[in-house]
């Protein structure tokens, strides 16, 4: 086979890696988060399909690229070493001040970490057994970030499914709690692909300077625990 026809091969097979571990279908425990939308919809503050968009692309735009895929990227590029993981899920843990937001993104991580122990990922099980001790905590981009380099993923697809999977279950809370149908779920995805190919063309934010801002949110979270119903746990 030439060199072309093996790069193909590899290009097809990250592909198909990516498609697996951002589809929903995946185990990972996100169909139980909102990320503050149940609130927001219950002050009828996001209440159809153009709010959803400005909510998606503010949590991208505003927390994602600046915070979670910095902390994705210096997880990958640790190389498995768990000391140095272990210090971006610190600064992660520092940076997360909602209690509900905190609490969801570690019982996210805990979730894909438990399925890729299972899939015996090569440090899914140790990482797992420091959370389990408290000298990790595992947020859900650090661990995206160790387990799909160790699954064999690149950097740059790894940014593109942990986005991708953000406004995927941003979209599918939105269709749980019935404000939105599907058509309406896939044209706010359409129009979040030129924001996503936007920000996923910038370099990665540095560990050092990671950063959010996101305030509405991280309110609505806060008020989230003292709603008389709830579908999901922030």
């Amino acid at each position: 086979m030439d060199v072309s026809g093996a790069s193909a091969m590899r290009d097809a097979y990250e592909m198909l890696m990516a498609l697996q571990h951002a589809d929903s279908f995946f185990p990972g425990g996100g169909v139980s988060f909102s990320w503050s939308l149940e609130t927001l919809h219950a002050d009828r503050m996001v209440a159809s399909s153009s709010q959803l968009a400005e909510f998606v692309e503010g949590q991208l735009r505003n927390r994602w690229a600046t915070c979670d895929a910095g902390a994705l990227v210096a997880a990958h590029r640790a190389q498995g070493q768990l000391d140095r993981i272990a210090a971006v899920d610190a600064i992660i843990e520092a940076m997360t001040l909602a209690t509900e937001l905190r609490e969801g993104s570690k019982r996210a991580g805990n979730a894909l970490l438990t399925v890729h122990a299972k899939l015996d990922t090569a440090g899914a099980t140790e990482y797992r057994d420091r959370v389990r001790t408290r000298d990790a905590h595992g947020h859900l981009p650090v661990v995206q970030g160790m387990v799909w380099r160790a699954a064999g993923m690149p950097e740059d697809i790894c940014r593109a499914a942990s986005a991708h999977a953000l406004c995927t279950g941003l979209v599918s809370a939105a269709l749980r709690m019935g404000f939105i149908g599907h058509v309406d779920a896939q044209k706010v995805l359409i129009r979040m692909r030129p924001v996503l190919v936007e920000l996923l063309g910038q370099e990665p934010t540095d560990v050092d300077g990671l950063h959010a801002y996101t305030p509405q949110a991280e309110i609505a979270a806060m008020r989230h625990e003292v709603q008389d119903a709830r579908l999901f746990a922030n």
